[in-house]
This record gives structure tokens, sequence and C-alpha cells, in this order.
């Protein structure tokens, strides 16, 4: 057997006999390389629309969420919190939320399904 190289039993070589080759991707090139090729660095990339697009909440929904903007995606996770922190979800069917004081307007009845949810408070932002 080679001097440099283990054996795993059935003819091949192990990870740490194979790791001293180099760190190559599956194309080839180095990490390194791949990261210089375009030249310069990139300018972060702006929220433009949906999930990450900014929104203001409304009167109806501020007492939940707050009254200053944030992207939808903190907004569905503010609401989910509330939720849960209210125990408002269907003990029999998780998939049910069941609506308090603060959620009965926004939701215009007693129970919507988190799909449902989802829709009925994109309504009330701006």
């Amino acid at each position: 057997m080679a001097e440099g190289k283990k054996s795993t039993g059935r003819g091949g070589t192990t990870k740490a006999a194979s790791a001293g080759r180099g760190a190559t991707s599956a194309r080839g090139g180095s990490a390194a390389k791949r990261g210089a090729s375009k030249g310069g660095a990139k300018a972060p990339r702006q929220a433009r629309g949906g999930i990450t697009q900014s929104v203001q909440p409304d009167a109806q929904l501020a007492p939940i969420v707050g009254s200053s903007p944030l992207p939808r995606s903190e907004l569905t996770k503010k609401v989910w919190d509330y939720v849960k922190k209210n125990n408002l979800q269907d003990s029999k069917n998780r998939r049910m939320i069941n609506a308090d004081s603060k959620l009965r307007p926004i939701f215009g009845k007693d129970q919507v399904s988190m799909f449902e949810m989802t829709k009925l408070v994109n309504q009330h932002v701006k």
C-alpha cells in the first residue's frame, strides 16, 4: 500500500487520505479562484417586493405587530408569535386559528385556517 493512503477495506481511500489533495470544487476550480473571477464587490441587494417588501400595518393590525413598517416575513412571524403566545390555535385541528378580540376585526370571523390567515392579514397593510 502507498505510504500516504489508508485503506478503507474496500479498495478506496479514507477522507483523511484524500483531504491533502487541495480544496477544489466539483467543477474543478478552487474556492479562491471562483470568488475573484468577476472582479469587484457587488452592492447589497435591495428588497424589491414579495416577502421582503416593507409594509405599514393599519390601525387594526398595529396592536398585534406594532405600528412601524416591517417586512412581510416579520409581519407574518409576529402574527404567529401572537397566536402562539395567546394559545389561539385550535386544540383539535392545529391548522385553524381561533380569533380573539384583537384578531376578530382582521379576520372578520371567529376561526380561519392558517393559509387564509396570511391572506386576511395582508389586506390590513399599506
